[in-house]
């Protein structure tokens, strides 16, 4: 769940309506951008369903008593989380074997050798890199464009969440510090990295511009007071009624 802050309110996205978002951005990338054509529809596969370990997840969202609010896709419990990531990449493996590798990738990297890991996340990492070895090997030369795929995934992750986590219209200045500069990424379209800017609150402008032309996406989500107790939350955010933020990509 992307879990939004906002005075006397929470905002609450599913990540898979996000990553659905994500792919129709891939689908709106120029060709002239995409490298490796025959591989199209197994990479816009694996942007929209990226998260798909989330749908049952947020079928009923998990509550904080920590935070007293629910769980969001960050703080969400660590072993209970990568359990779900290995079933999400199980079931994009089930249709797209190249959609799979992108998948795990995208999960791996959310963890560095660096960082001190619990058991649960040492052995899905493993898990995992054994699994991309063994579709990597079937998949022989299919493989040479992944980082410009992963980066591909990334970036249009990274854009939908940019749509989610931010207000409408917001400036640029008060964003969420993730994005506000330009996003990490790089393409032959943009060596130099995306840049992105709430023009008002329907419109997000984007240089170098990516995309085939103008394009526009709706994002479902709840509203719920940010005063919900625990008891009361699960019938609170059921209940609630599903709205939707609707945005256009024009051309920065």
């Amino acid at each position: 769940m992307i879990v939004v802050s906002e005075p006397n309110h929470i905002l609450l996205f599913q990540q898979h309506h996000h990553a659905l978002v994500s792919g129709i951005m891939a689908n709106n990338w120029k060709e002239t951008g995409f490298v490796g054509e025959e591989l199209r529809g197994d990479v816009e596969y694996a942007v929209a369903f990226h998260d798909r370990a989330w749908i049952p997840l947020d079928q009923k969202p998990r509550w904080s008593d920590h935070k007293k609010q629910p769980y969001s896709f960050i703080d969400f419990p660590e072993e209970d989380k990568v359990a779900a990531y290995r079933r999400g990449v199980d079931e994009v493996e089930e249709y797209s074997s190249y959609g799979a590798v992108l998948c795990s990738m995208h999960y791996a990297s959310f963890y560095s050798k660096a960082d001190i890991l619990s058991e649960a996340v040492r052995e899905f990492l493993h898990n995992e890199e054994m699994r991309r070895e063994r579709l990597i090997s079937l998949l022989s030369k299919e493989t040479a464009n992944l980082k410009e795929h992963l980066d591909l995934l990334q970036f249009c992750d990274d854009l939908s969440l940019y749509c989610c986590m931010n207000s409408p219209g917001v400036k640029k200045e008060n964003e969420l510090s993730w994005f506000r500069d330009r996003f990490p990424q790089t393409f032959s379209i943009a060596p130099a990295g995306l840049e992105a800017e709430w023009r008002d609150e329907k419109y997000i402008a984007v240089k170098p511009f990516p995309f085939k032309g103008p394009f526009t996406v709706s994002i479902p989500y709840k509203r719920v007071s940010d005063s919900i107790s625990a008891d009361l939350w699960e019938d609170a955010y059921k209940s609630a009624e599903c709205h939707l933020r609707t945005i256009t990509f024009i051309e920065g």
